[in-house]
């Protein structure tokens, strides 16, 4: 899970509260704060994921309705329903989905396996199961006679329910009305069937009612009257415009009312159980933050849930802006019916998710807004505008393909994220949700969408005979999650406190310094003069010279200011890459920029004067020519083993030259794997280990520095948590990713065995020709061992998973498919921000290559140029190093070093501590946040031992010059002892040869 609230964090929904009020009491259009109201809310702490329970006594279910799952559709007697009539039409409507001419005919075949089903339930450990009766089952013309076969079929079904200790949550009305009726009357365009639906449900409340508490009239009116009368979409399939559609939701609401009514007046005092309607929305947010934009949103849920939940809920009327903008098309109802129809619910039904949000809502209902699924900001805008009523989530989750199997991760992360979002309405929001229920129980018959999606947290194969239900991944997530109540707070996802070992480097990064080698005024021979009468400009003077001075590195401006702004950082070393391409411009010694060689050579020396240790890479790939010299980039670039002994000479000229102010080299930064065939990297490889071995043999004895090469390596997590074949598919990607550059210089000098089986089982059974280069014996001896740390640049966390979802974030190659937490913080470039994924890399990483040591040479996030966004980068910071804490302090890991990735925003735009604008570099609030954290040296509490660490001495710059000069110096020391011993003895006899001639 991500990382918890702090301990003071536990204050958080109460501090929310107090800053921004619990919901108001509610009346029409008072929903509209909802928009400014989140937009205020803190950033990005009010993003990050709640680990908390809810109240006790919440109630966990799931549900199904009857036409969905049933099957059974002419078994003992049952009549026809629009669904069957719908379903079973010779052509159905484009993009429907249906599979085959069955539609709902056998489906999950529930009401042969009301055990089956039951089971189910008794495995999650559910509290309530909604489920709808079957109109035509049970009155198979609508109206009597009762069919005795479908009240057995419910009483059986409520006899189990009452056995398992499950509450049953039943719909009356579940979008399947008999044909009869449409028929006959014209279903819910006719008047008749308010009356009708009292008949039925009165039937209903007097066989079952004394085992129910919880009634739901119907479900999701607006796609029954607007799709089933209106566009005609869904069955009855009727296109009568909108007019009919308005007309069909008032008798809808009508036929609500009376069942309302007979149940308070008949059946509640004895029964003691509780009526409401199933209500759908989708939630909209504004294309700006503007007046217009949000009566817009507000307008546009007016028109889709306020259609409804108004006329109910507060006043027996539709809203005031359906009126204002429909006229005549909407109907009217009398002040007598007003009354009757307020007030008729005793909790609000809300159903959100799949069946309407981006399916069926229509696009003009949107009013130019953008659609969304904030189940949280949903939950407030109906505590606003309704007086904060109980609310009964009936129906909550999303879909998944329906060639999904058994490990649904897509499904899981949007049940994550709409159940976390219920719990902060509870939490931070002060609405009253009471309970929660998941759709479905079971794979079914999807509507509109047919068999092409699944919403089961159990699998049914729809081809079977027996239709067995085989738990997928959902299930296990839901169960735990109903045994804990919610997301508690776990200790490994709590910060902890602490400091690092003495010593520790505290870096920054910038891929490529500024170069500016402009030379200073002072290196300028000419002679100028001052034209002060009439240009008043400086005029030079031909022919005149002065004599030229030997050029100091204290000429380049641009490195004294890079060095104060680092010095500024308070960090201990600076991490960046030389351009080869731009040193040895032809690839070899044959030209040779020595004045970016003076550059670099400054640089170095100024950053050693300040006491900050140089991390310098050789090679880092980039855009053009991935960096290389143009001559070899044209040639193949890696693909060349020429390219080998090109490096090799460059880095031998680069130790050379650099080696005495360079004590910190990296080889390779970042080699992309993405964009490396196999024979590149076989290359790159060796040449890492030639350049390794040459600063081993001639370098290391004098300029006692170390080497090795820095990995990109962000975490890969099995979507499913407790899928084996998820996990196999994590290690696989992990080994392509990581093991593939590691294993051979970390590990055994070979590349992992789970690259080369891969390779050869695609080989094999898909005729590909992936061929993985061999090492000979000499190679793997002259790779393996070749560092002295390992180096990982580490970003973020990726899921992956091996059922195919998305064809766009499915890789063949390697079969596996990309997933996303939709819980994640997320940055403006969609990186996810997941802290935990570095301790468990750093864990990976000590388990499979020992106790070396580490250092995440580069870690950090982007924004987008607004200081709000600086607040991801705070937090950003603060947990990842937190993290590299705990593997330090709790896991062992030999951490030696974290560097910050990136030092401005000149260089690597978007990604630095300090901005820049107009030509100034201004800090960032995560830059001061960041010198904060390395002048602790970590976190440290108060019970966190004091640990005094020896002050560093800060390296002279000209130490070079002294120490290959020892014998000078000692002979010139000697010199001058001896001068001033005999000035002393002149200057005492003298004074002494005065005395006695006084």
């Amino acid at each position: 899970e991500p990382p918890s609230r702090s301990p003071a964090g536990s204050m958080a929904p109460l501090l929310l509260l107090l800053l921004l009020g619990q919901p108001l009491l509610g009346a029409p259009g008072q929903g509209s704060g909802t928009w400014s109201r989140f937009a205020r809310l803190p950033y990005p702490q009010d993003q990050l994921f709640l680990h908390d329970t809810f109240p006790d006594g919440f109630l966990w279910g799931v549900g199904s309705a009857a036409y969905q799952t049933e099957g059974g559709w002419r078994q003992e007697g049952k009549g026809a329903s629009v669904w069957d009539t719908f379903a079973h039409r010779p052509t159905t409507p484009p993009g429907s989905g249906f599979m085959g001419p069955t539609g709902g005919d056998v489906a999950s075949d529930s009401y042969n396996n009301l055990f089956r089903d039951a089971e189910g339930l008794r495995h999650l450990g559910v509290s309530h199961y909604r489920f709808s009766l079957a109109w035509a089952r049970l009155l198979p013309n609508g109206t009597a006679p009762l069919n005795p076969a479908g009240l057995a079929h419910y009483g059986r079904l409520l006899g189990r329910l009452r056995a398992l200790g499950v509450e049953p949550v039943i719909t009356l009305y579940h979008w399947d009305l008999p044909q009869h009726l449409q028929d006959t009357f014209g279903g819910w365009a006719s008047p008749v069937l308010p009356e009708l639906f009292r008949d039925y449900a009165e039937l209903c409340f007097r066989h079952f009612g004394g085992q129910v508490r919880y009634w739901l009239t119907m479900d999701n009116p607006y796609v029954v009257a607007w799709h089933g009368y209106g566009t005609g979409r869904l069955p009855p399939g009727v296109r009568g415009g909108p007019r009919l559609g308005y007309r069909a939701a008032h008798h809808l609401l009508q036929a609500h009312a009376k069942v309302w009514h007979l149940y308070n007046d008949h059946f509640r005092p004895t029964q003691r159980g509780k009526v409401s309607i199933a209500l759908s929305s989708h939630w909209i947010k504004p294309q700006s933050m503007t007046d217009k934009n949000i009566k817009e949103c507000q307008k546009s849920l007016d028109f889709v849930l306020g259609w409804f939940a108004k006329p109910i809920f507060i006043d027996g009327d539709y809203p005031e802006s359906m009126r204002s903008n429909l006229s005549s098309l909407l109907p009217e109802f009398s002040e007598d019916e007003k009354k009757y129809i307020k007030g008729t619910a005793d909790f609000f039904a809300l159903s959100f998710g799949a069946t309407l949000s981006f399916q069926l809502l229509d696009s003009h209902m949107k009013f130019q807004q953008l659609e969304s699924i904030s189940l949280r900001q949903l939950l407030y805008w109906i505590s606003c505008e309704y007086n904060n009523p109980p609310v009964f989530i009936v129906e909550n989750s999303w879909f998944v393909s329906g060639s999904t199997k058994r490990d649904d991760a897509k499904y899981i992360y949007y049940l994550k994220k709409f159940i976390m979002e219920t719990l902060k309405a509870i939490r931070y929001d002060g609405v009253n949700v009471f309970g929660y229920t998941v759709w479905s129980l079971l794979d079914g018959f999807e509507w509109h969408r047919g068999y092409s999606i699944r919403r089961g947290l159990f699998y049914v194969d729809f081809q079977s005979h027996d239709k067995k239900l085989m738990p997928k991944s959902s299930v296990l997530f839901y169960q735990k999650l109903i045994e804990k109540n919610g997301f508690p707070p776990l200790p490994e996802n709590l910060p902890i406190e602490g400091v690092f070992p003495c010593g520790f480097a505290w870096g920054i990064v910038d891929n490529y310094i500024q170069v500016d080698t402009t030379p200073a005024q002072f290196l300028d021979p000419n002679v100028y003069v001052w034209d002060v009468h009439h240009t008043k400009k400086l005029i030079k003077v031909d022919g005149v010279f002065t004599s030229k001075r030997k050029r100091h590195c204290v000429d380049f401006a641009a490195i004294r200011l890079q060095v104060s702004l680092l010095q500024e950082m308070h960090v201990t070393h600076f991490h960046f890459s030389l351009k080869w391409s731009l040193i040895l411009p032809l690839g070899n010694l044959s030209l040779i920029n020595h004045t970016l060689i003076h550059y670099y050579r400054c640089f170095a020396s100024e950053l050693l004067r300040v006491n900050i240790t140089p991390v310098v890479a050789l090679w880092q790939p980039m855009a053009e020519n991935q960096e290389l010299p143009v001559s070899l980039a044209k040639y193949g670039a890696w693909e060349n083993p020429e390219t080998i002994q090109a490096f090799v000479e460059y880095a031998k000229f680069c130790f050379t030259s650099l080696g005495d102010y360079v004590k910190f080299w990296i080889t390779m930064n970042e080699p992309s794997v993405k964009n490396l065939t196999y024979t590149a990297g076989h290359n790159l490889l060796k040449a890492h280990a030639k350049a390794w071995h040459l600063y081993d043999k001639e370098f290391r004895r004098s300029q006692k520095g170390k080497i090795s090469i820095a990995l990109q390596a962000d975490w890969v997590e099995p979507a499913c948590p407790f899928s084996r074949n998820d996990q196999e598919v994590a290690d696989r990607i992990l080994e392509f990713d990581i093991g593939w550059l590691a294993q051979p210089i970390f590990g055994d000098g070979d590349y992992p065995h789970v690259m080369r089986a891969w390779l050869h089982r695609r080989n094999s059974v898909d005729l590909y020709n992936f061929h993985l280069p061999s090492f000979s014996e000499d190679e793997k001896k002259l790779i393996q061992g070749s560092f002295d740390f390992f180096a990982l640049s580490h970003y973020t966390t990726t899921l992956v998973g091996w059922e195919k979802e998305d064809a766009l974030k499915y890789d063949h190659y390697l079969e596996v498919q990309m997933i996303n937490d939709i819980t994640w913080l997320h940055s403006p470039n969609r990186a996810a921000v997941v802290p935990w994924g570095l301790r468990k890399l750093l864990k990976w990483v000590k388990s499979k290559y020992g106790d070396i040591s580490i250092y995440v040479m580069a870690n950090g996030i982007d924004d987008d140029q607004n200081m709000v966004h600086d607040k991801l980068r705070v937090y950003y910071i603060q947990n990842y190093i937190n993290e590299a804490l705990k593997a330090y302090a709790l896991d062992n890991v030999n951490l030696q070093g974290y560097f910050v990735y990136s030092f401005n925003d000149r260089t690597a735009p978007k990604y630095g501590l300090y901005g820049y604008v107009a030509n100034q570099y201004q800090p960032k609030p995560s830059m001061e946040h960041y010198r904060e954290i390395i002048d602790k040296n970590g976190f440290p509490g108060p019970d966190t031992p004091e640990v005094l660490c020896p002050e560093e001495i800060a390296l002279c710059t000209e130490c070079h010059f002294f120490r290959t000069r020892k014998s000078l110096l000692a002979f010139i020391s000697f010199i001058f002892v001896a001068f001033i011993v005999t000035i002393f003895f002149i200057t005492y006899y003298s004074k002494r040869v005065e005395r006695r001639y006084k």
